[in-house]
């Protein structure tokens, strides 16, 4: 390439592969703990690796990568790591289909995926990278699983639960949307099957509270997790059964001043009492044909508002309490065993559900709030009113009712004040291989046993046949199922599960701060030096998957005395989605565009350019080429500045003490705004897109000051200030685009890297403003404008406006 080809484009291929071997063996980006020095953790999601980063993969990776080159800037100690989740289904289904061992095609996968990250040039220090399908890593994941197993906090029982057909495996209900698989989109379905769980319910109070102390996350996340957590005040009384002394059915309602117009009560299908309360045979085979057709539906299905309530009547009949009538009972889809007591008072006329419910089987529907004028009985009335058809509770209203009905109910011994959440506990096994065993043995004479901790890791076998058949994989491995019993000695059998992926992301962060600390999860101390993660970047999609199971987890390894942490995340950022064409990028829509494709043509300096100034973060990105060109046609701009300029910039000094003239004035004016305004756009708002905006117009500013400026301006001060204006433009430039920013500050003869230069502060002496422009309106419209003195009085003002041509007449 010609030295004059090289002034006038800006030689991507050259210069950024050289700067990321510079970084690479300086290992410029390595860190340890320095308590003289305030920290910043920045934290982008971890990826699985799938073999290839994507666009959406670069967005997020390019925004940690801006903040975490930034804050080294400012001054602070930056932990920027990165690892893989590399657990999954994928792997297995890999082995399936091309006979490549999970182990083998996850390490290939994570040494392309590595390279890619390399070529956008990312700031990550690599001497604490982690990969969770290493022994090493999920040896103290088991270790916490039976720590928790001791406290109760993991247990095992038999429930009904989402099943996928498609990928053989239990779902987390965080996992099934809409009714279908998270990962294969494939319809779930309900079964019955021994598993683990975790009790993250006996941290739901504290996971709602401290959502309101997490002022750093999107508004949209924490309602996502205080609705996923649903905290319902109430009341909990019994129903007694007709005829059956001694059984009641208890129920749980949010409505208790609603239960006067109970005109029905409904159970779960799968209520433990439906047995009890079957009067013979024929209709105890009705209902084992009902359940076994509920069976077949999903939590989601039978909770969607939009479809039938499908329901059975049963023989036998309730009181009412409030009222001493007889109401009956009935089993119904729409009623869950997991929430609540699994049985409900059903008040049609104050619920919607209830009142279909009632419509459908020809029930009794009472209102017992006052309908607004007008109202038509179309539907259940849930608004606010006056309580009516309610006895002693007449005349209140309804929050008067709800606290006297719970008063009345402890009177009368039937009943209590009740809280309750919508989750559950969480779902831990996998009939998968491709995952973190469960270190439980079963040993006849002793029963269920948790390994020794000095036999850890339990670690997957390696000769293993992998179907996507008849559950988990590790059954068929008789060197892994057969064992000796840790407490007895005797012959014992492996837990043939492994845990749900989600467990591994639940605490990676915490090793991020001493990867290779053998002793224990993390080192405490260095764990307390570098947590909580200050910025955590990472799509909306996992508001109630695994930042809800961090935050659990973190609590736990807190109340284990682990670490002194309440959250893991000071701060989150919610980026949206990349798209193109209007649509989010897919193999099947064909407008999947290849990060390494554009890094060839355009470079990485131009892709991170248009991906951080297309759109604010939280927005969705629409990606287009034309944009990447307009990236690269700045960069080129900057470059041949640069280089037409090197020796006039590179001898220059700062600008001295002394006076400026006029135009020196205005323009060191602009550099400092541009100073201010993107240190304030990056910091304070994340307003990357003008943030670049503002660079972008400085550099105008200094092609424009270039070209006006010689003969208007002393030789030495115009110098002195296209150095200041370039080096500022590199400074504020650089953690956007780092390799071009590197190489021109080396070009011009600077000391060290960039990103060893303190960010650029804004002089108040240079933005102080001698004159400012007032716009003059005159009924709204804009008549003309004045350049006056700044501090001038605002009397002379208004006359210097009343003396212009344009306003006089007005």
């Amino acid at each position: 390439m010609a030295i004059d080809d090289r002034q006038d484009r800006y030689p991507f291929r050259d210069i950024e592969p050289k700067w990321q071997g510079v970084w690479e063996k300086s290992k410029q980006f390595r860190v340890t703990e320095d308590p003289g020095r305030p920290k910043y953790y920045c934290l982008e999601m971890f990826p699985y690796p799938s073999g290839r980063i994507h666009m959406g993969h670069v967005r997020v990776y390019t925004i940690g990568d801006l903040l975490a080159r930034f804050k080294l800037m400012r001054g602070f100690n930056v932990l920027h790591p990165m690892g893989w989740d590399a657990f999954g289904l994928p792997a297995e289904n890999a082995a399936i289909d091309n006979g490549v061992h999970p182990v083998v095609w996850t390490l290939e996968n994570i040494a392309n995926m590595k390279t890619q990250l390399g070529r956008l040039g990312m700031s990550y220090d690599w001497d604490r990278e982690l990969a969770t399908c290493d022994p090493a890593y999920y040896r103290w994941e088991q270790l916490i699983f039976i720590r928790m197993f001791e406290r109760g906090l993991a247990y095992k029982q038999r429930s009904k639960v989402n099943w996928c057909p498609s990928c053989q495996t239990i779902l987390a209900n965080e996992q099934v949307e809409a009714g279908r698989c998270w990962r294969c989109d494939s319809e779930v379905e309900a079964k019955e099957i021994e598993g683990w769980f975790f009790k993250i319910t006996d941290y739901a109070e504290e996971l709602l509270d401290w959502c309101d102390r997490l002022p750093g996350w999107p508004e949209r996340v924490l309602t996502m997790q205080r609705n996923w957590i649903g905290r319902s005040e109430g009341a909990e009384f019994d129903l007694p059964v007709v005829g059956r002394a001694g059984l009641a059915i208890t129920i749980f309602t949010t409505r208790p001043d609603t239960a006067f117009g109970m005109t029905y009560a409904v159970l779960a299908p799968e209520h433990p009492l439906v047995d009890a309360l079957v009067a013979d045979e024929e209709e105890r085979a009705r209902v084992a044909a009902f359940r076994q057709e509920v069976a077949r539906e999903s939590e989601i299905e039978r909770l969607a508002a939009d479809r039938p309530k499908r329901g059975l009547r049963l023989g036998a009949r309730a009181v009412n309490p409030f009222t001493d009538a007889e109401i009956p009972l009935f089993l119904a889809d729409y009623v869950l065993m997991g929430y609540g007591t699994g049985a409900i008072m059903a008040v049609p006329g104050e619920d919607q559900r209830d009142w279909e419910f009632a419509k459908q089987h020809g029930l009794d529907i009472v209102a017992t709030v006052k309908r607004p004028e007008g109202w038509e009985d179309t539907q259940a009335y849930t608004g606010d009113g006056v309580k009516i058809n309610s006895g002693f509770l007449d005349g209140l209203s309804v929050d008067e009712a709800k606290r006297a009905a719970i008063d009345w109910l402890v009177s009368q011994g039937i009943g209590r004040s009740k809280v309750n959440y919508r989750l559950r506990d969480w779902g831990i096994s996998r009939q998968r291989y491709w995952g973190a065993p469960i270190p439980i043995l079963y040993c006849e004479t002793c029963g269920m046993v948790p390994e020794r901790e000095e036999n850890l890791p339990v670690v997957l076998p390696q000769n293993v046949q992998i179907s996507g058949k008849g559950g988990s994989p590790l059954a068929g491995v008789a060197s892994f199922v057969n064992a000796t019993c840790p407490r007895c000695g005797g012959k014992a059998r492996r837990d043939t599960d492994t845990m749900d992926t989600f467990v591994e992301s639940s605490w990676y962060f915490l090793r991020y701060c001493s990867p290779h600390y053998d002793e224990g999860m993390f080192e405490r101390a260095a764990a307390e030096y570098w947590m909580p993660v200050d910025q955590y970047i990472g799509g909306i999609e996992h508001a109630v998957l695994h930042l809800l199971y961090a935050r659990f987890f973190t609590k736990v390894l807190r109340d284990l005395d682990l670490i002194a942490l309440d959250e893991p995340f000071r701060a989150l950022l919610s980026q949206g989605m990349v798209i193109k064409d209007g649509a989010k990028m897919s193999k099947s829509k064909g407008n999947v565009v290849d990060p390494d494709d554009m890094i060839r043509r355009f470079g990485a300096d131009a892709t991170r350019l248009f991906t951080l100034f297309a759109a604010p973060p939280e927005r969705d990105l629409e990606w287009t080429e034309s944009g990447v060109e307009g990236a690269s046609r700045f960069l080129n701009r900057l470059w041949r500045f640069v280089h037409a300029h090197r020796e006039e910039i590179g001898a220059a000094g700062p600008p001295g003490p002394g006076p400026l003239s006029e135009a020196g004035r205005a323009f060191r004016r602009v550099i400092h705004e541009t100073v201010a305004r993107v240190t304030s756009d990056v910091e304070r708002d994340f307003h990357f897109n003008t943030a670049i905006s503002a660079v972008m117009e400085l550099v105008n500013a200094l092609h424009d000051f270039e070209r006006d400026s010689l003969d208007r301006v002393a030789r030495a001060e115009r110098a002195a200030l296209l150095r200041e204006a370039v080096d500022t433009a590199l400074l504020l430039l650089g953690p956007v685009c780092p390799h071009i920013g590197e190489e021109l500050w080396t070009i011009l003869g600077r000391p060290g890297s960039l990103f060893t230069q303190p960010w650029p502060t804004a002089d108040p002496a240079a933005l102080r403003r001698e004159a400012v422009e007032i716009v003059v309106q005159v009924d709204g419209r804009v008549r003309t404008r004045l350049t006056v003195e700044v501090g001038a009085p605002e009397q002379s003002i208004r006359e210097a406006a009343l003396a212009e041509d344009k306003v006089r007449p007005w």
